[in-house]
């Protein structure tokens, strides 16, 4: 069962954070004029910070695999597996066509739905 979570859906349009805490919902947007790999972590820990969150086997993250623009996918794919590795979190990955609108009742749909994968990565871009 997944609970504590942060879902990162950075595949170049509409890019967002989500998180829940013991059952609080939080949404953070990422700036469109910022490069991606300049600044999606320094965002994340931010994020994270300011909800007083603590990164353990507890925690999970889950990341859009697309499909979507190949950089975007590509570094928010790489930060996920950098953070399951550090930390020792699990990860999970979705499709983009699987999550309607990035919101809590979509995400819980998400998740009681057994759509995500535990088996990353197998990104889809868009050409």
């Amino acid at each position: 069962m997944i609970n504590n979570f942060l879902i990162i859906n950075c595949i170049g349009k509409d890019d967002k954070l989500g998180l829940r805490i013991n059952k609080d919902f939080f949404i953070h947007n990422l700036s469109k004029k910022e490069n991606k790999s300049d600044f999606l972590v320094y965002e994340i820990k931010k994020f994270l910070n300011s909800h007083k969150v603590k990164l353990d086997k507890h925690f999970s993250v889950i990341v859009n695999q697309g499909p979507g623009s190949f950089s975007g996918t590509r570094i928010s794919l790489a930060v996920a597996r950098g953070l399951e590795i550090s930390k020792n979190i699990r990860l999970y990955g979705y499709k983009n066509t699987d999550l309607v609108e990035f919101d809590q009742e979509n995400i819980e749909k998400l998740l009681n739905n057994n759509l995500t994968e535990k088996k990353l990565i197998k990104p889809i871009y868009l050409s």
